[in-house]
């Protein structure tokens, strides 16, 4: 087993002035992994490693071996996460004015040429989910979407492993503006 697997941290670049794109909630995930990771995750193998290298021989102390790896694995997660989160553009959608278009962070409800429904979200690359319906801004289907400035009713072609195959858009939201600030009286 790859035990960098639980790590990806080899996350597409984007070509977008260097900024990495996400919402509120995706930004706060990230800020929590790495808090956890540094403040939790680390302090507890760094214990686990300084007892096994109190044990004698690490060359043959699997505890140790273990430690090491995971330790280099949280570094590496750590400065990936600190890099991404220093590069962060968060962009929270609530704020969006023009709310009959497709931008980032639109939930968009589309129909395909197979008469299925579909519904997604667009969010930053580290946020994507498809299981919950959330696509990356740099999916196909987004960047057909966004290239398009689609529109509720427009047809968009997108290109897919299947080909070009013709979108409609049935819907776009976005979630709630935030209230005005109220003054005290």
């Amino acid at each position: 087993m790859d035990d960098d697997a639980d790590f990806p941290d080899e996350a597409p670049q984007l070509a977008l002035g260097g900024k990495v794109y996400m919402t509120p909630e995706g930004f706060a995930r990230l800020k929590a992994e790495r808090d956890q990771l540094t403040r939790v995750e680390r302090p507890r193998v760094v214990e686990v490693v300084s007892w096994a290298a109190g044990n004698g021989d690490r060359s043959e102390n699997a505890d140790y071996q273990y430690g090491k790896r995971r330790l280099r694995e949280i570094d590496r997660r750590t400065r990936f996460l600190g890099k991404r989160l220093e590069n962060a553009e968060v962009v929270d959608p609530a704020t969006q004015t023009q709310r009959d278009r497709i931008f980032f962070g639109a939930t968009v409800t589309y129909i395909d040429e197979a008469d299925v429904e579909r519904t997604v979200t667009i969010v930053g690359v580290d946020e994507a989910d498809m299981a919950l319906g959330k696509v990356s801004l740099t999916a196909p289907i987004a960047v057909a979407f966004i290239k398009a400035k689609a529109r509720v009713g427009d047809e968009v072609a997108v290109h897919t492993p299947r080909g070009i195959e013709m979108m409609e858009i049935l819907a776009i939201a976005y979630p709630p503006s935030p209230a005005p600030p109220t003054r005290a009286r």
